[in-house]
This record gives C-alpha cells, sequence and structure tokens, in this order.
C-alpha cells in the first residue's frame, strides 16, 4: 500500500484502508454477503457488528484495521475484511494476537485473489504489532489456503431442552439470583475469569477495557454480543458470571463463559444458571411461549459444570475448530520457553539434555535443550542425511502445539507423521506438548 492505503489490484479494483466515510456502505455490504436461510436476518447482524466496530470506541480495533477492496468504475465494495487485536494466554504467558473477521466477497468478484490480498495486509499490519498467532473461525477448509490449520477446540458444548429444565421444588425460594451485570461489577468479572481461565492452555484475556466493551459498546443487534451477568447470594453478594447469547441459526440461549469464585459449589449454582437460561435469560423469566427451544453451556469440552448436570445435559456436539497462523514458529517457540521448561521438570524427560529436530517436510524447526531449558531454537531444513526427530505433514504440528490432538491421534491420523526410534523423541514431544483442552471466548 501507499502513504494513502491504496493498492491497484487490477481490473479497476483498488485495496485501501477503511475510512469513517465508508461506514454505511460496510454495513449494507456486510448485510449482503452474510445473509443466509434462519430463523434471524444473519447478513442484518454482521452490519450492525461492522456498524459497532467502526463507530463506537473498540478497546483494541481501529479503522486502519479494516480494509476493503472498491471497484472504481462502479463506485462499489466489492471485497472486505478486518482484524481485531487481542491478547490470549498460552499457559500463563500472554500473547498478541489477531483475528480476522467479516470476510466476504460480492460473488460476481471471487475466485480473483481478493481475499488473498487482502489477508496479506492485515496479516503484515498485525506481525508489525508484534501478534504471534493470527486465529479465525470459518468454512471449512477455506483459510488454509492462507497458512492456517484447524488446531484449536471451537464451541464444544452441552445441551438439553429448555423445557427439559426442571422448575424449584414446590414452596422452594431460587438458592442464588442472576441479574444482569453493572459497571460496578467488571473488576470481579475480570478476577473470577482470570482465575478460571487458568483451567485451559488457551484462552482470551479479559480486562476491564474489555469487558466495558461486552457490557456497553455493542448494539443489541450484533451478531457477536453476549448478554454479561453477575450470579449473587440472596444477599447480593457476587459469587460468579455467565457471558450468553442467542445463536440466531436455532432457537437457543447459551452460555458462552461462566465461571464462579473459588470455593464456590459448583453442583449448587449451576442449577440457577441453568434456569436463568431457560428463562431466556431475563431475572424473573419470559412468557412460556418465549423460552428457548434449547439451552446450552457451549464451554468447550471440559468444564466445572459438566460434571454437576450429566442427567440433564445428556446432548454433546463437539463443536470445529479454530483456524491458526503462526507465521514464526521459532519466535512462538521463544516466547512460550517458560510453559515448555515447566513441563519437562514435570514430566519423565526433566534435566533433558540433547536436539529435537522437528520436520514438516518443506522445512522445520531445531529445538536445543540443556539440563532441560530450551537453549536455543531455529529454522531447520531436514536433508536425506538427517530427517529429524519427528516429522509433522504439513502445518499439523499446530494440532499439537495447541493441545488439540495427541501425537497419538496425529500419528493414527496422518501415516507420514512419526517420531524415530534411535531417540527420546516420542517421550518428548509428548512431555513438551500434551493434549490439554482450551476455552477461548474471542474478543469481537
Amino acid at each position: 500500500m501507499d502513504s494513502n492505503g491504496l493498492r491497484d489490484l487490477g481490473d479497476g479494483l483498488a485495496l485501501r484502508r477503511a475510512t469513517p466515510a465508508d461506514v454505511e456502505r460496510l454495513v449494507a455490504f456486510q448485510s449482503i454477503v452474510h445473509t443466509g436461510d434462519g430463523p434471524a436476518d444473519i447478513g442484518a447482524m454482521a452490519g450492525a457488528w461492522c456498524r459497532d466496530l467502526l463507530t463506537k470506541p473498540h478497546p483494541t480495533l481501529t479503522p486502519d484495521d479494516y480494509v476493503l477492496v472498491e471497484d472504481r468504475a462502479a463506485g462499489e465494495i466489492v471485497s472486505s475484511l478486518c482484524i481485531i487485536p487481542q491478547t490470549w494466554r498460552y499457559g500463563p504467558v500472554e500473547l498478541g494476537v489477531g483475528r480476522p473477521e467479516l470476510v466476504g466477497t460480492l460473488p460476481a468478484y471471487r475466485r480473483r485473489g481478493l481475499v488473498r490480498a487482502q489477508m496479506e495486509e492485515v496479516h503484515r499490519r498485525s506481525s508489525e504489532r508484534g501478534d504471534l498467532v493470527q486465529a479465525i473461525t470459518g468454512i471449512p477448509y477455506f483459510y488454509r489456503q492462507f497458512g492456517y490449520e484447524m488446531a484449536l477446540e471451537l464451541a464444544a458444548s452441552r445441551w438439553c431442552a429448555g423445557a427439559d429444565i426442571p422448575g424449584l421444588p414446590e414452596g422452594s425460594d431460587e438458592p442464588y439470583r442472576v441479574r444482569p451485570a453493572r459497571h460496578g461489577d467488571l473488576p470481579f468479572i475480570a478476577r473470577t475469569h482470570a482465575e478460571g481461565a487458568r483451567r485451559w492452555l488457551v484462552n482470551c484475556t479479559r480486562g476491564i477495557r474489555e469487558l466495558r466493551y461486552e457490557l456497553s459498546g455493542q448494539a443489541v443487534g450484533n451478531l457477536m454480543r453476549a448478554d454479561l451477568a453477575v450470579v449473587t447470594e440472596p444477599d447480593g453478594r457476587r459469587i460468579g458470571f455467565v457471558a450468553h447469547m442467542a445463536p440466531p441459526w436455532d432457537s437457543s440461549r447459551a452460555a458462552v463463559a461462566f465461571e464462579v469464585a473459588e470455593g464456590e459449589p459448583w453442583w449448587r449454582v449451576t442449577p440457577s444458571v441453568l434456569r436463568y437460561l431457560r428463562d431466556g435469560g431475563r431475572p424473573g423469566g419470559r412468557a412460556k411461549g418465549e423460552r428457548p427451544a434449547r439451552v446450552a453451556l457451549s464451554l468447550g469440552t471440559s468444564h466445572p459444570a459438566y460434571a454437576t448436570t450429566r442427567g440433564l445435559l445428556r446432548h454433546e456436539e463437539r463443536g470445529f475448530a479454530w483456524y491458526l497462523r503462526v507465521p514464526d514458529l521459532p519466535a512462538f517457540l521463544r516466547h512460550v520457553a517458560p510453559v515448555l521448561h515447566e513441563r519437562l521438570r514435570r514430566s519423565a524427560m526433566v534435566g533433558y539434555t540433547g536436539d529435537l529436530k522437528l520436520s514438516f517436510y518443506r522445512g522445520g524447526v531445531r529445538m536445543a535443550f540443556e539440563a532441560g531449558r530450551m537453549a536455543a531454537v531455529e529454522a531447520w531444513t531436514p536433508t536425506r542425511d538427517d530427517d529429524g526427530s519427528a516429522a509433522f505433514p504439513d502445518l499439523t504440528f499446530l494440532q499439537v502445539l495447541f493441545g488439540f490432538r495427541s501425537l497419538d491421534d496425529l500419528r493414527r491420523a496422518y501415516p507420514d507423521c512419526y517420531v524415530t526410534k534411535e531417540d527420546d523423541a516420542g517421550a518428548l514431544v509428548e512431555a513438551l506438548f500434551p493434549k490439554q483442552p482450551s476455552h477461548v471466548w474471542p474478543l469481537s
């Protein structure tokens, strides 16, 4: 791009950054390209999301994070996307992540490389910010074209019909109250979220700025809007929180985040939260006909609340997967070295000294360890004489790196994923990169 943010793509098409003058046209564009069949107007909801990003104070995104392709002759936006900066954690280590979203192209302009050109631009911007990862949700296969791999669990849930959630016994009072969150609750929510996030390998951090945006920075019609609520004792003492959404593709109410303060009883709190969701996420409930058809806890493959609802939330959905891109794998491994050191310290490979060479066939990395600590990590290329300690085809190593699959899972799925028999590669890879649950409630 030149100093004005313009890049000529040929055929009268130009890629540029969005400006405030583009808001209404971008909202209309997003509404068109994301329109689909369903019980709600997803296109309008995508347009509302776009409007919020460009017109409301966002904790991380600026207009320069939004790009578009314009047909100059027609004066029409024909393709667009944005990237939303955020901070995730890998174990206790924070890292910058860029989240591309609202990707769309008018049908007549598809298969011309417009998304690729825009991806290159937002990837460059993300790297300039120091982000080590880009992450996106989306349709099957498509984002593999741009260096992404499905490598992190997404939207696994447990659910039941709303009508199956029983009421309280006759004459009983609700043991916990659930009320809409207020600005004064945000420090408590941030602290409780951070405590609960320790159970995950990967999660998205939530400080006061991010929670304030969730509370009051998104319109009711925004596709990504979640309602924040606080769980309290009858006397008003806060003991937990829940973030819940009504997905537009079905008649349901889903909790996308649910935590209680340390020491509080999940087994007692969860039924009150389920009844709140059953009643549409409103204190006092809704009319019977307005209750959601389904109530879901969309909290990943593993969550404490699940253990308390085995007889009720009988349906399981394994979910999909986040696409992840790690443009500089050695830099990422250096950044998360404290996590790797701790894993080695707690494993049978404690105190390991030696090299671990990971082949990706057309490239790879070499990790050198001294007394259980990573002394060096660098790009490395396998040769006929040295094909490394372990091999992972294409980008499948990212599945192991982010705990999505175990080494054995990959070896069963890919015959060309292997470890050598002559050294300790298998035990070392398993110690460094164990399968581990994650749950990302992303910044939108």
